[in-house]
């Protein structure tokens, strides 16, 4: 095992819904678990993500959708606190702006300059919450990031579960984390 990795679930969802996900990290070597996430506003769920991250030197936070937005968010918090025990950010479907809102995403992601750690978006390039051009826009003002983007995927990534885990084992091996 190497690095961990902490995943938050979807808006709707609970960490049981991240379990293909666990299961896939964990065949790769990966120590990878799941946390559930109250549900409401996305700062409401930052102190049970920090609480599942802080204090643990080369943790990999992320999530799917309101989970990957909730980790930035702790990552952002932690950094501001001086712990700066993260050493990279899975976003998996980030959330950019609700669906037909476009103009919303720049709230979004207005703690992403804070964000000095290497991070891997992965997203569908027919995603309603992350308009493409917009994506790679917000994406370029990340300090250190890398975005994979799927054709002909929505919102859930699922579909391409196959390819997706070896980017996110790819990159955390990247990390410059003791194994």
């Amino acid at each position: 095992m190497h690095a961990r990795i902490v995943l938050g679930h979807g808006a709707s969802g609970t960490a049981a819904g991240m379990r293909p996900w666990v299961d896939g990290l964990r065949d790769l070597g990966l120590d990878a678990r799941a946390i559930d996430l109250p549900r409401g506003r996305a700062e409401r769920a930052v102190p049970v993500f920090l609480a599942a991250i802080s204090g643990d030197a080369g943790v990999v936070p992320g999530g799917h959708s309101f989970g990957g937005r909730v980790a930035s968010l702790a990552v952002a918090r932690a950094f501001e606190l001086g712990d700066r025990g993260a050493a990279g950010l899975v976003l998996l479907s980030y959330p950019l702006h609700p669906p037909g809102r476009p103009d919303r995403w720049a709230d979004r992601t207005a703690h992403w300059p804070a964000l000095t750690l290497p991070v891997l978006l992965l997203s569908g390039e027919s995603d309603p919450f992350a308009r493409l051009p917009l994506l790679r826009e917000a994406v370029a003002r990340l300090p250190d990031a890398r975005l994979v983007t799927y054709p002909r995927v929505g919102h859930g990534l699922l579909p391409v579960l196959a390819d997706a885990l070896p980017e996110i084992d790819a990159f955390i091996r990247s990390l410059d984390v003791r194994r």
